[in-house]
This record gives C-alpha cells, sequence and structure tokens, in this order.
C-alpha cells in the first residue's frame, strides 16, 4: 500500500506536548493513497483487505521504504506494519 505522510502534530489532544528529541519517534500519521489485492489467501479465508484509499492511518517510523514521487514524500509498505486505522474513508454502517 502507499501513504501520503501528514505533517506531524506534537499536540495531544490531551493538551500534552511531546518533547522533539525523545529516543522513541512518536508514530506517523498518513492517508492511504493506494493498496494492492492482499496476500494469495486472503481471498480464500474470507478476510477483507482492512484498509482502503482514504483512511486515515498510524504507523511506527521504521515502517516501509520511503519514495519520492513528484517530490511528494510516500511510504510504501505492508498492511501487517500498521499500527491501527484512525478514521476510515466509508463510514461503518449504523448498527440499530
Amino acid at each position: 500500500m502507499v501513504v501520503k505522510e501528514l505533517d506531524q502534530d506534537r499536540m495531544r489532544r490531551s493538551g500534552l506536548v511531546v518533547p522533539p528529541g525523545t529516543h522513541d519517534p512518536p508514530p506517523q500519521q498518513g492517508i492511504v493513497l493506494a493498496v494492492g489485492p492482499g496476500l494469495d489467501w486472503w481471498e480464500q479465508a474470507g478476510v477483507e483487505m482492512p484498509v482502503q484509499p482514504g483512511d486515515h492511518v498510524v504507523f511506527p517510523a521504521s515502517a516501509g521504504v520511503w519514495v519520492e514521487v513528484d517530490e511528494e514524500r510516500l511510504l510504501v509498505c505492508r498492511v501487517v506494519e500498521l499500527l491501527g486505522i484512525l478514521e476510515s474513508a466509508t463510514p461503518e454502517p449504523d448498527e440499530a
């Protein structure tokens, strides 16, 4: 999958400011631009790709490989390297 990195904001919702220079870099955030079909066995096992283009995701600084395309920094990584999905591109159906 291909992820466009979002600017890292050091101020958290709680008001906590993450100081620069900490030993462990904070997780990175980005928007998924493209995804592949997934692993060969996923379809036979009934597993769907958990992310789709437009999803807002979090990934560790060590994830994947960074490439530069048209002066834009993009991450190419596997879906298993993601830490989570912050916001889905398509809203989940309401459970009633």
